[in-house]
């Protein structure tokens, strides 16, 4: 129960992005299995450039012969805006008006680079932290991380994580599916959202580093009614209270975290 609490809806599916990196069809069939496994209680938004939209309404239009229309409702986007933003903002806004030309229920969220933190908060935007990529030197040192999200809950400023996370726990793996493959450390995203929590419990910000530098999967319980880390426990509702600030985290693959999680034995709990 806790886990399905902390991780609901929580994994937004970038399987267009590096280093899956699948072409349209590919992602969106994904996707679209997704949300037919029993998995689906985990799976968040479809990641989509803004520049590809047009071409995402091809493949998942309403003249295929089979059409995605029977689950729409539960297809939310998050489209990234690029370089260009007044074109991404237009392509944004004619696609969500022609949503009876194609399967998608529409634009749940946009993701774009802010000028400055000031620029998000006047805006009342959410914030994005990237917490890796496909390169060692792309994965910032966890008093950063840790800073970022005390600074998050501080001024209740919800965000969204993304980039590296792939995995559970933190620990050393690959950094692409290339064969040969370079190998990093890496965070777990079990990491990233158990110390959003406990940080919103009033944990300290060095006991939050260890713990997004936690790499044993015995050091933690999930029961019905809390979870525990080490001498530490929270509640059911506080994890909850988490979620609304800690929306979501990227990630080009969906099965890599569910499979990790069952093998470390947490989705049985």
């Amino acid at each position: 129960m806790t886990l399905r609490t902390l991780l609901a809806h929580a994994i937004d599916y970038a399987g267009l992005f590096p280093p899956a990196q699948l072409d349209m069809p590919g992602a969106v069939a994904e996707y679209e299995s997704y949300l037919a496994s029993s998995d689906a209680w985990a799976l968040g938004r479809f990641v989509v450039p803004a520049a590809r939209l047009d071409e995402l309404a091809a493949t998942a239009g309403e003249g295929m012969p089979n059409p995605l229309g029977t689950r729409r409702a539960e297809r939310r986007l998050s489209v990234v805006l690029g370089a260009d933003l007044p074109a991404d903002v237009e392509r944004t806004r004619i696609f969500s008006g022609r949503g009876r030309d194609h399967a998608w229920c529409g634009v749940d969220a946009v993701e774009l680079r802010a000028s400055s933190p000031e620029a998000i908060g006047e805006a009342g935007a959410f914030a994005k932290v990237r917490t890796g990529g496909t390169t060692a030197d792309a994965f910032p040192a966890s008093d950063h991380v840790v800073r970022f999200l005390g600074t998050c809950l501080r001024e209740a400023v919800p965000f969204k994580a993304t980039a590296g996370l792939h995995h559970p726990l933190r620990g050393v793996y690959p950094l692409t599916y290339e064969p040969g493959s370079a190998c990093g450390r890496m965070y777990g995203f079990l990491n990233v959202f158990l110390a959003t929590a406990f940080l919103a419990a009033g944990l300290g910000e060095a006991d939050a580093g260890e713990l997004l530098e936690e790499s044993d999967p015995d050091t933690l319980t999930f029961g019905a009614a809390d979870v525990t880390w080490r001498s530490h426990c929270l509640p059911l509702d506080r994890l909850a209270q988490s979620r609304r600030l800690l929306t979501s985290f990227g990630s080009c693959s969906f099965r890599e975290p569910i499979d990790d999680l069952t093998l470390l034995g947490l989705l049985s709990t």
